[in-house]
Order: structure tokens, then sequence, then C-alpha cells
């Protein structure tokens, strides 16, 4: 099943409020007017499709569920079916008193200092994806740009080949896109992804080499070693979590800036302005920020006054919670000058995004090297532009004129 096919048997959805499913296909493109009318009628929309799920839209909900330990579980971070088996994937799918530990052994590897040296290199990258796009009057910005982006990044910390690339692509896709509906698909991800971060992890512990795999493979916590699976499970959410959700907002900001050409021109005269960069990026990510979590409710109690219950979901919707205009004002206008831009896109509290430095550098490279050598690119209209539904929500392709 390719990006934007429907499922001959799963019913499209009808009534957003009451019978909501992330992989619809209306999902994907129309995902911010679909969370504004239902912010418009009640703050919390329910289903059936996965078992009781209720999904939250405003921004004082998500704070509530992302504060709330106690209620609310991360031991699935995605809604899926009831019958669905958990994987460990910590930090992010773990409670306290572990998920301290968990996150404490990782984040070092993301800190400020040790992404800033990755800069070169990502300029580098983004340059000989460009010069191997050539004379051409058209390119997909998508596929021969912003997908292979992260990719590089990741794999560069991981210390993994490059040429693996389509791999993880395919393993993205059916996890996000095919997974929560399919436990037969679910199970041969499963498999191969830890087929894969057992060989990797093996090698670390016989070879040990300088990168974020061998840091992994010999991972202890207050002198314990940690347990094999759950390294295994580090390594898979750094391949999930480092890959689809970058060049999907990387990819949001492309198709953006493609039909704004006012905004694009402020961007290329803005040359090395840090500040009007800055606000930029940020606001790329309020407002097409593209991951969506969930939690599972393990102490009944109220969202927004609608009660829930030991064994609901919930699906914690940071991008819906960024255009509530509680929240913000004119969360419905992309706004390059807006300074007060408190946005939820890396999430909030003690799960908030690891990687959101490598984010924030990847995605800011990325635009700059673009813009900068097609600063009259536009969308192609003829074409349609495909978006990925459920978890991670982004532009698939990107059809675009290059010289306007």
């Amino acid at each position: 099943m390719a990006y934007g096919e429907v499922d001959d048997e799963v019913s499209p959805v009808t009534d957003w409020l009451h019978d909501w499913d992330w992989l619809d296909p209306q999902w994907g493109a129309n995902a911010i007017s679909l969370w504004n009318d239902i912010r418009s009628q009640c703050p919390v929309a329910t289903t059936e499709r996965y078992g009781r799920a209720v999904m939250p839209v405003t921004m004082e909900a998500i704070h509530q569920i992302a504060a709330d330990t106690e209620h609310f579980s991360s031991w699935r971070v995605s809604v899926a079916r009831p019958e669905a088996p958990p994987r460990a994937a910590p930090p992010i799918t773990s409670d306290p008193p572990d998920h301290l530990g968990h996150r404490r052994l990782l984040l070092p590897s993301f800190n400020p200092k040790k992404v800033a040296l990755m800069e070169e290199d990502l300029r580098r990258f983004c340059r000989q994806l460009i010069a191997n796009i050539g004379d051409a009057d058209r390119a997909d910005a998508a596929e021969q740009y912003s997908q292979h982006i992260p990719v590089h990044g990741i794999c560069s910390m991981l210390g993994i080949p490059e040429s693996d690339a389509d791999m993880f692509r395919d393993w993205i896709y059916r996890n996000f896109q095919l997974a929560p509906r399919d436990l037969t698909v679910r199970a041969q991800v499963i498999a191969e992804m830890n087929a894969y971060a057992t060989q990797t992890l093996q090698n670390r512990i016989d070879h040990p080499t300088d990168d974020l795999s061998s840091l992994i493979a010999h991972a202890e916590i207050d002198g314990e070693a940690v347990e094999f699976d759950l390294k295994v499970g580090y390594f898979n959410l750094m391949v999930l979590a480092g890959i689809d959700t970058t060049w999907s907002a990387i990819g949001s900001g492309l198709w953006h800036f493609a039909q704004h050409g006012d905004q694009r021109a402020r961007l290329v005269g803005a040359n090395n302005d840090d500040a009007v960069w800055s606000q930029a990026i940020e606001e790329v990510l309020r407002f097409y920020a593209p991951v969506t979590m969930a939690r599972q409710v393990v102490k009944s109690t109220e969202i927004a006054g609608c009660p829930v219950h030991p064994g609901d979901q919930t699906l914690v919707t940071f991008p819906a919670a960024n255009h509530d205009p509680a929240a913000f004002d004119r969360p419905e206008t992309f706004d390059l000058d807006r300074e007060q831009n408190r946005h939820v896109a890396f999430g909030l509290g003690i799960h908030r995004c690891l990687g959101s430095n490598l984010a924030r550098l990847e995605l800011t490279v990325a635009l700059q090297e673009w813009i900068r050598a097609f600063p009259d690119y536009t969308l192609e209209t003829e074409q349609v532009t495909t978006w990925a539904n459920g978890q991670v929500r982004g532009p698939r392709n990107i059809p675009v004129r290059l010289h306007g």
C-alpha cells in the first residue's frame, strides 16, 4: 500500500468529533482544520476504532496530560489496537522513576555543543544533494532532498551505513502508516528492526567505536548494565524518532515557502541574520509540528471534563495545541515576526524531545541551503503533494519548479 492509498476495509471518517482516525486519508493534508473544527465544538474528541481513545485539542489539556504521570503512562506512545503488544523504547516509553536514568544516559549525546559540531558536515551534505539535482527545472523537494538529511544525521551519530536508508524508510512507513491497524505488519517491523539493532550492538560490544551505537551497547545506569532488550529499544528509538520526525518538519517548511514568495524573499534577504531565521524556524515548528504522541490511562480521571478510565488511550496532540487560540495570537496565521512562540512541537514535561537541538539544526541548515540555492522555487500545482497520516505528519513528496 503506497502513501495516500485507502484500506478498503476501513470506513472513512464522517464525524471527527466522535469517530476520529489518525490514519484516515483526510488527516494528513487537513489535520489543522480538523483540529480547529473539533475545538470549536468540544475540547476532546473520541473514537472506538482502536478501542476507546480520546483526542484533546487544547493547550490546557495537553499540558495536563504531559505533566501527569500518575494517571497517564507512556508505556504505549502510539494509538493502536488494544491487543497490540507494547514495545520498550526508553526513555520515551518509560515512566518515573525508571525514566530519569534512561534519559540521563542519552541526553549528553544531544547537547548543544555536540550537535553544533555537526553543522558543517550537514551543510556539505545538503549542498551535495542540491548539486545532484543539477540544472533540472523541476524536482521533488521531499524525495530528492528533505528525506535524506535526517538519515545522514542519525547515521553519522549511530555509525551505521547510510546505504541502509531505503530500509529505514520502509520501516518508518510500515511502522507509522500500517502497523497501528495491522498486528502482522507490526510484528514484522519489530522483528526486522530488532535483528538489525542486535547485530549492530553486538558488533559494538565486540569492537567498540566512538559513536552513539557504542554508547548504547555499553550502557550502564548507576553502575549496572542496562538489559540488552532495552539497549535494542534505545537504538530503534533513534532510528524511528530521529528520521521521520525531522524530514517531515523540513518538508513542511519547504512546502510552505514554495507557496509564499514574500516570506521566502525575506529569508533570502536575511542571509545570515540569526534572529530572522530563528523566528522562521520556530514558526515552521509551531505551525507544522509533525509529531503526535499517545498515553495510556492507568487511573480514572478527567481531561477537560471528559472522563477517561484505565485502558483508554489518549492522543496527545501537540500540533493541535499549537493552533489553540487560547494559547497563541492569530494561530491560523504563519507569522515570520512572531516573537512570543511558546510552541510545544517538541512535547512537554519529562518526555520533551531528546533530539530537539539536532532537529532544529537540521531544519535550519536544510531550509537555508535550499532557499539560497533556489530563491525562486515554487510549488508544482499540477501535481499533488502527498501527506503522511498518523503519528508523524508531513509531506512525502513535494513537486516544485526550481526557477519560479
